[in-house]
């Protein structure tokens, strides 16, 4: 019976090992938010841990334009998405990755919103197929996904309605074989005059060569959450299944259909001072998976057990009230979640039971920007551009500290030995100096 668990087990592994394996075959491309699958984890084996102004900076770009969203890397290409300072616009732009030049910008018109300061206009990440780019523009009030080629031609456009939450959207899209996936989640209601939103939480596939919509389904809607869906593969199954976390509900769905296959269901108990968002994206160890949520009313984290070898429906394992982010995303390594968290403070947990390995203060700075695993190695960004890097390890190392004095809010990209890091002014490109 353990034998055919291990293996069970392995079979539920199997995305995470496919992720890795895309990392090592297709290093020079970083496709999506945090990278293969949503994971953040990168098998580069040249990326410096040292790094700064004077060192190993292959250069630094101007940015023409503010955001939270991360680059996204193919090949000789590095795509951003921007708001223009004034809020009047919203920009895909294509730097060649080489030297930091713009080789082109496409903007559409916005209006200027009213949303928290720590936010932004531009906070969703573009996602690429290697032929395509494919972006979330928020104009101020409309969700418009566009898709461009690779010379920044239009493909086509697709209008998604109104949006509406006090920090604006930031979920980012994801791309399964011939399909592009949106979670357009929003609050129940209007923020400020408590109407509830006509259609507060749509998720959908487009046909990625025309925007048509393949399917869509809707979701139980209460806090905008902006966690980024990631897929799992389980034993028997042809498909992987397509995973959602949200304030309602952890939920996996079949990625062809968008057929609710399994659901966690009040996954953070009863609210108590009011609902929770989902802003960091979840970490998969094993078949448990760290799901970290948070707002005003504090911090809430659970592992969660999802349907495999040992269970058919998710299984809440463990939780955890105030150590872990609200923000920054989780990863995973080995038996343990490595995370840096909104206060400054970074951790070690064993996935199966949560129980702590470690919690040390790393900076006094908290953290926006989710940390990346690169060759066995924890790259951590604060707000005030320090880039710490230490061991993904049970024994607490810290291995360098790498400052830029810029404020950082995106998650970096890392391709091709080097590490993409966006300030609120410039782009900057660290690798090992030639």
């Amino acid at each position: 019976m353990l034998c055919v668990r291990r293996f069970m087990l392995a079979m539920v592994l199997l995305p995470v090992w496919s992720a890795l394996l895309a990392a090592g075959e297709n290093s020079k491309h970083w496709e999506r938010f945090r990278g293969p699958n949503g994971a953040g984890i990168s098998d580069d084996k040249n990326t410096p841990v040292k790094f700064g102004p004077n060192e190993n900076l292959i250069w630094k770009a101007d940015l023409p334009g503010a955001g939270n969203s991360s680059p996204i890397v193919w090949g000789k290409q590095v795509f951003i998405h921007t708001t223009s300072g004034d809020g009047k616009l919203r920009g895909l732009i294509c730097i060649d990755a080489g030297t930091g030049k713009i080789r082109w910008q496409k903007n559409i018109p916005g209006v200027p919103a009213k949303i928290r300061a720590d936010s932004s206009f531009a906070s969703s990440t573009p996602t690429t197929d290697g032929k395509a780019v494919y972006v979330a523009f928020w104009d101020g009030k409309n969700v418009v996904l566009k898709a461009y080629d690779f010379d920044g031609e239009s493909l086509w456009t697709k209008e998604l309605g109104v949006f509406n939450s006090q920090h604006g959207p930031g979920a980012s899209p994801i791309l399964y074989r011939e399909m592009l996936i949106f979670a357009n989640d929003m609050d129940k209601d209007d923020f400020t005059t408590k109407v509830p939103n006509d259609r507060p939480a749509i998720l959908m596939a487009l046909d990625k060569r025309t925007g048509k919509l393949v399917w869509e389904t809707p979701r139980v809607a209460e806090r905008a959450c902006y966690s980024a869906p990631f897929f799992l593969r389980r034993a028997g199954q042809k498909a992987p299944d397509l995973v959602v976390t949200s304030t309602t509900a952890v939920t996996g769905y079949d990625v062809n259909t968008g057929t609710k296959l399994w659901e966690a269901k009040g996954w953070q108990g009863p609210f108590g001072k009011g609902p929770l968002r989902t802003v960091a994206s979840p970490a998969l160890v094993g078949d448990v998976l760290c799901i970290c949520s948070g707002g005003d009313a504090g911090r809430y984290t659970i592992g969660l057990q999802l349907p495999g070898a040992d269970t058919d429906q998710p299984k809440r394992v463990w939780e955890n009230r105030k150590d872990f982010p609200y923000v920054p995303s989780p990863l995973a390594n080995g038996e343990h979640f490595y995370f840096v968290n909104d206060a400054g403070l970074a951790g070690c947990y064993h996935a199966r039971t949560g129980k702590r390995v470690w919690f040390e203060r790393l900076s006094e700075s908290g953290f926006y920007a989710s940390p990346l695993l690169i060759d066995g190695k924890i790259y951590a960004t604060n707000s005030s551009g320090d880039v710490y890097v230490f061991a993904a390890e049970p024994t607490f190392k810290v291995l360098a500290r790498n400052q830029f004095g810029e404020t950082v809010r995106a998650t970096p990209a890392v391709a091709d030995g080097k590490l993409y890091i966006r300030g609120d002014r410039h782009l900057f490109c660290v690798g090992k100096s030639r």
